[in-house]
């Protein structure tokens, strides 16, 4: 039955109907319609930046598994755009709102206003204004639609007003609805034609050296367990990439980690080798296939994608199958034909054999200062069983995506698509989605120093993560190529103004927040100071003293 109310009350009546249990902005915007969830149970979480909201929306959207809703003012948005870009790539359906000015104010030189839909249009599915009341349920429910069908990504909504409370003040009738589908995301599984099936059925039964590659559409989809099933049957190995690298366990016997250009090189090995690549929610993107090097051009692919515009994007000789990937995987397991693969599987275990040597070399060290590899080691022996672990890009995502292992199912890793410093904010929203799991998050220096005020939030909203601090000093990954541009320039020079920091206690730092700060500095040291972290009620920073500028291993890649 329609109820009068205020656009204001409107707005966080659709929030709560959608479940939205954490709302993440920066003053000030929408004022009105945070006063009217007071009684929705809905959480308020202020931040410092725009961008550090956007990332928590979107590492609580990851996390949570329903759309993250994220709101700043006009002033705001074009820190709020950028800020978007992260969970565009990602895949990850977070609602933005933004104040603009009225249209009578338009094209008037308006204080502090620019034109919005060109500053979101390249990071979200689309751009909507909102200009009357009528159309807030209207478009709110079009942005929740959009945000968690197909392949889930940011949509934007421009209130009307500066601070987007032009029209909430107003008054109609409105009966509350929410379309349940889109609470949560994929909202849809559409199964796969039966066709298509057959022939990729067909394919895995002509291979001998089929493998799996698992990306990020198959931890959207939650394919895990089918994965496993079909790689069971048909005797293929898994490898995956760093956004699926949670898709299965580490001691899974089919299972050989991580691929790519932040991955490992048994499973660079493992794909270049293969005569069948059976891609599960892929982009086929130039990290995930060593700039389109593996597979080679021509090796039959089975691409599964819950978008028909990615399938064949990058290669030839692809039998599509457009469904949910999960959906589809269990289709294929009833359609394939079990087979013994033995010199196969032989080969791959060799390969994994071979980088687990030379990965020892970092994970066994004992040097002081310490080596990332030793801190990933100790990390995989003392991380719960059903922990949440961030890491930003980078050397924070090559370290932990091929060193870190993943021993138990309920293990979740999430890493930055792209935005160094996002990990830290991610994993706040990762907590908010998700209050009952420990949540980890492993950044460097360099990525820490993004957002540091927001060690104010975690403290002031008692969102208690755990952040490693990889404390090397530089911006490590930088220095290779530094290097190579260096190499005609004798020393002395200034090079280190390019990627050296200071000396920081970060754990100084964290305690000035009102948080835990614990300082490392030798690998015996770490599993008291994480298990402190870890009993504490405080949000808590390890600041692990490693070596300067220590380089990560680069995985094989084929010329």
């Amino acid at each position: 039955m329609p109820t009068k109310m205020t656009g204001a009350r409107l707005f966080g009546q659709i929030l709560k109907a959608y479940g939205v249990t954490h709302l993440f902005f920066m003053d000030a915007v929408l004022r009105r319609a945070l006063a009217e969830m007071e009684d929705t149970g809905i959480h308020r979480i202020l931040g410092h930046s725009e961008k550090a909201v956007a990332y928590m929306a979107d590492g609580y959207a990851r996390v949570s598994g329903r759309p993250g809703v994220v709101l700043a003012q006009s002033v705001g948005a074009a820190n709020l755009a950028a800020g978007m870009q992260d969970p565009y790539l990602g895949h990850s359906p977070v609602v933005a709102f933004t104040g603009r000015h009225i249209n009578t104010m338009q094209y008037r030189n308006a204080y502090q206003e620019i034109d919005h839909q060109q500053l979101f249009s390249a990071v979200t599915k689309t751009h909507m204004k909102v200009e009357a009341l009528e159309q807030i349920q209207l478009l709110m429910r079009q942005a929740f639609r959009e945000a968690t069908t197909g392949t889930p990504r940011p949509v934007h909504l421009d209130m009307a007003g500066y601070a987007g409370d032009a029209i909430t003040p107003l008054i109609g009738e409105f009966d509350v609805a929410a379309d349940e589908a889109h609470t949560r995301f994929p909202a849809f599984r559409p199964a796969p034609d039966s066709t298509a099936v057959l022939r990729a059925a067909a394919a895995i039964k002509a291979s001998m050296r089929p493998v799996i590659v698992a990306d990020r559409g198959a931890t959207i989809s939650d394919a895990g367990a089918a994965i496993a099933k079909l790689a069971e049957k048909i005797q293929a190995p898994v490898v995956a990439t760093p956004d699926a690298k949670a898709i299965l366990t580490e001691n899974h016997p089919l299972f050989f980690g991580t691929m790519g250009l932040y991955g490992r090189s048994d499973g660079n090995h493992i794909v270049s080798e293969a005569d069948l690549v059976i891609y599960c929610g892929s982009n086929t993107s130039d990290h995930t296939t060593g700039v389109y090097k593996m597979p080679k051009d021509g090796t039959p692919i089975i691409q599964i994608d819950i978008d028909p515009i990615e399938i064949g994007r990058n290669y030839s000789n692809v039998i599509g199958v457009h469904a949910d990937v999960r959906t589809a995987v269990d289709a294929l397991m009833v359609s394939a034909e079990g087979a013994r693969r033995d010199a196969w599987l032989a080969a791959a275990r060799a390969h994994a054999a071979a980088w687990a040597a030379e990965a020892e070399k970092y994970r066994s060290s004992d040097a002081v200062p310490m080596n990332p590899g030793r801190l990933c080691k100790e990390l995989t022996e003392l991380l719960p069983k059903d922990a949440i672990l961030f890491a930003d890009t980078g050397f924070a995502a090559l370290w932990t995506n091929t060193m870190v292992y993943f021993n138990h199912p309920a293990q979740r890793y999430f890493r930055a698509a792209g935005s160094l410093g996002w990990a830290f904010p991610a994993a706040l929203g990762g907590k908010c989605g998700a209050p009952d799991k420990p949540v980890v998050c492993f950044t460097g220096d360099g990525g820490f120093y993004y957002h540091l005020p927001e060690l104010e939030t975690a403290r002031r909203r008692k969102i208690k993560t755990v952040t490693i601090v990889n404390n090397n000093r530089a911006l490590a990954q930088g220095l290779k190529n530094l290097t190579i541009s260096y190499g005609n320039t004798p020393a002395p020079n200034r090079m280190d103004e390019c990627y050296e920091f200071t000396d920081t206690d970060f754990a100084q730092i964290a305690r000035s927040f009102g948080c835990m700060g614990l300082v490392v500095e030798k690998p015996a040291d770490f599993k008291k100071a994480f298990e402190q972290a870890m009993a504490s009620q405080l949000p808590a920073v390890i600041d692990c003293r490693t070596e300067f500028a220590a380089q990560a291993p680069m995985p094989w890649m084929p010329a």
